[in-house]
């Protein structure tokens, strides 16, 4: 038996200046409250009850549903249908880190589907592939123990895609989206409809539900109010496309404040402008659908022959010009005929036209061609016959060329009948003097200065 010791003990002095607290209250007189019963025992103790079951055949009957609800929820999985795609080498080799870029869809075998697959074909899809893929099933077939890329993968697309609010950022920038894909404008315009659904119907699931009902682009029976609602609903189109998903990661393990807040405010504004482009996109596709859409042409002459109309409504023998139908056919017959005449005499005048301006130019090169001649003419007269030289000099360099400077002055001035009268009365002459003269003559009829025959 162990041994009791007592050791003296006692409290030290109160510190100087201590006061005592003051006396304490009393205590509050006993309260009765009312219990009641709740959690599962006491269900469970009411479920017996009304049921009249002990404590065994309770247990039994919880054990048979809950093994109806799970077959009920085996049914269930069976009724999803689910597309199956084979799985490349390329996606089985990708690396988790990259996980932004990749296609979760395609991890889950859901690329076929993409944004029209349900919660319950994602939830089933990423099932079959965790049963598929799981570590611990490869490292049974293959040894090896860390073989969990893929699976890393899979788990990062059902945790995107599980999420509304992040499936509809990854939706917003899916690469499956061809927002290019647009028709050029210069189709026929039967096959506008056919072009042109698609494109809206692919703008068309971005659509808030704020925006109302969809409007359908309609055929060419539309009525005019049908159209107009139409281009209506898209100039105010309002889409809940967001750009979140393409933001610059944060560094969570940083701490520098600074980065963090630049890092967010530069995320901010790149999304502000993608949003931005995204609707002059969008309002640029509407502009170019509404430019070629042949309905709006149709109404547009409807307007203005009724407006024709009601301008001529009332006023007596105005009307269509106060014609009978056949007589405006007449006229429209006669008037086409005058047209279509006078369109073949306009050819006919522009070919004679060709022809007179040809003929011309034909002209003026046979005379340029004569003048060059006689030009050449003039000028073996003033240098092979000497007229301008005395008997028996040879004619200097500064002679000849003074003498054809002069030549060109007076050839220039003339018209090319005067040349040749020229050039004739020059070999008629006979002698220097008389074509000098010749010369000279020409000269001052034209004011020319013509010293070199002096």
């Amino acid at each position: 038996m162990a041994a009791v010791l007592d050791l003296p003990f006692s409290l030290s002095e109160a510190p100087t200046g201590f006061k005592t607290s003051a006396a304490p209250q009393a205590i509050s007189k006993p309260t009765t409250s009312t219990l009641f019963a709740a959690g599962p025992s006491y269900l469970g103790h009411v479920r017996r009850q009304l049921n009249q079951l002990s404590f065994e055949q309770d247990d039994d009957a919880e054990k048979k549903r809950l093994e109806a609800e799970l077959q009920a929820n085996g049914a269930d999985e069976e009724n999803v249908d689910l597309p199956d795609e084979e799985e490349d080498e390329d996606l089985l080799a990708r690396d988790p880190k990259e996980w932004k870029s990749q296609d979760h869809y395609a991890v889950l075998g859901l690329s076929s589907l993409r944004y029209k697959a349900s919660p319950e074909q994602i939830k089933l899809a990423h099932r079959r592939k965790v049963l598929k893929h799981h570590p611990d099933k490869k490292a049974g077939s293959s040894g090896l123990a860390n073989d969990d890329s893929f699976f890393k993968c899979i788990a990062k697309a059902h945790e995107v895609l599980a999420n509304p609010e992040r499936r509809r950022q990854f939706d917003s920038v899916d690469e499956a989206i061809d927002d290019e894909a647009v028709p050029t404008g210069k189709e026929k315009p039967e096959n506008f409809y056919k072009l042109w659904a698609p494109v809206f119907a692919r703008e068309a699931r971005f659509s808030e539900p704020k925006n109302g009902p969809i409007p359908s682009l309609g055929d060419e029976d539309s009525t005019k109010q049908q159209v107009d609602e139409f281009y209506s609903f898209w100039y105010n189109f309002d889409s809940w496309r967001s750009f979140e998903y393409l933001d610059k990661e944060i560094n969570e393990g940083s701490e520098a404040r600074d980065d963090k807040r630049y890092t967010e405010k530069k995320n901010k504004s790149e999304r502000a402008r993608r949003k931005k482009e995204d609707n002059v996109r969008l309002r640029n596709l509407v502009d170019k659908a509404l430019s070629v859409d042949p309905r709006i042409k149709k109404f547009k002459a409807e307007e203005k022959a009724a407006r024709e109309a009601k301008r001529n409504k009332g006023k007596p023998g105005q009307a269509n010009g106060g014609l009978t139908p056949a007589q405006l056919a007449e006229q429209k017959k006669q008037k086409e005929e005058e047209e279509k005449k006078a369109k073949e005499e306009a050819v006919k005048k522009e070919e004679a036209d060709k022809l007179a301006r040809a003929d011309a130019k034909k002209a003026k090169e046979a005379a340029k061609k004569n003048l060059k001649k006689e030009k050449k003419r003039l000028r073996d007269i003033i240098t092979s016959n000497n007229y301008f030289q005395a008997a028996g000099a040879a004619p200097s360099a500064s002679v000849i060329e003074a003498q054809l400077n002069g030549l060109d002055a007076i050839c220039g001035a003339l018209e090319p009948e005067e040349v040749v009268a020229l050039r004739e009365a020059c070999e008629k002459a006979g002698s220097a003097d008389g074509a000098k003269n010749e010369l000279n003559k020409a000269a001052e009829s034209k004011s020319i200065a013509a010293g070199a025959f002096a």
